[in-house]
């Protein structure tokens, strides 16, 4: 019988456990670990083909029904562990796709890729639980990528984001000045980045422009690996967070490469984030910064 990843959960505090000068340190200088697509622990099989996927793959599943959704199902899923087991093991950082149902009343919002996944309030609610129960953890929400959304389904989502975080929600502020000791002084656990002009105006929604997220659309490693070097080597231009998507299947000495700092690596980003080390290893690569101001 198949049994299902057990998360680790020795990393639920690692941001609260690291030390002052890395707490006084700008956030986007920290190396941070997250997951790709992260709410793809779970998708519906009796739900229709999501509106983020072409006219063709809806076409063949409609003629295919069952065997089309499981073939669509094994890469729709790019993690094995829920929010809360993602949060255990360290990961702070969320790439979040989200969609309505079209033909469904009312504005519900749903996670998708490829499929439908949990409705989103549901997983806003694990992750503020989480939260409270770790006051000095601090999450990213990127909210990226909206289908078939209305200007009332945006509004729907913000103000759900609103109810459930409240007082947890960042401010928008100049990025430099955003370090762990400053959101713990404010009570921030949550930074919301809304990749939509319906949210603009809005304080505490974040425009996506703030973290960018180049996209290397290959699967060879040498390929990803000098895409990832030369995004870095731009990043400094933007004074904003950055995401390195290494979603090829990570490995350690890959990981080990990239460079926290200045100019080096911030939040980096991977699909089953449980089959390596992978969030130990990024969590450990703050190590280089301490040694680093002890040498300098």
């Amino acid at each position: 019988m198949k049994t299902r990843p057990i998360g680790n959960t020795s990393n639920a505090d690692w941001m609260g456990s690291l030390c002052p000068a890395l707490t006084s340190m700008p956030l986007k200088h920290l190396a941070v670990p997250g997951s790709h697509d992260s709410f793809s622990f779970w998708v519906d099989e009796q739900a229709p083909v999501g509106p983020d996927q072409k006219a063709y793959v809806k076409h063949l599943a409609a003629i295919f029904r069952f065997l089309a959704k499981k073939v669509m199902k094994k890469w729709s899923m790019t993690q094995n562990l829920t929010f809360r087991e993602q949060l255990e093991g360290g990961i702070r950082y969320f790439d979040l796709r989200v969609s309505s149902k079209p033909g469904e009343p009312g504005h519900e919002i749903y996670f998708i890729h490829g499929l439908f996944g949990h409705k989103v309030r549901d997983g806003l609610i694990d992750i503020n639980s989480f939260l409270n129960l770790h006051k000095k953890e601090v999450v990213f929400l990127d909210f990226n990528h909206h289908y078939a959304m209305s200007e009332e389904h945006h509004l729907y989502l913000i103000k759900m984001l609103k109810d459930v975080f409240g007082h947890k929600l960042c401010k928008i502020d100049v990025v430099e000045d955003i370090t762990l000791n400053y959101l713990w002084e404010n009570k921030y656990q949550v930074l919301v980045f809304y990749h939509h002009p319906s949210a603009e105006g809005c304080p505490v929604m974040w425009p996506g422009s703030k973290i960018p997220a180049p996209w290397a659309n290959t699967t060879d490693t040498s390929k990803l690996i000098q895409f990832l070097e030369t995004t870095l080597g731009e990043r400094a231009k933007y004074g904003s967070f950055h995401v390195s998507q290494a979603i090829l299947t990570p490995r350690v000495k890959t990981i080990a490469r990239g460079l926290p700092g200045v100019d080096g690596v911030n939040i980096i980003t991977s699909d089953f984030v449980e089959l390596v080390d992978f969030a130990n290893t990024v969590i450990k690569l703050n190590n280089l910064l301490i040694q680093d101001r002890l040498g300098s």
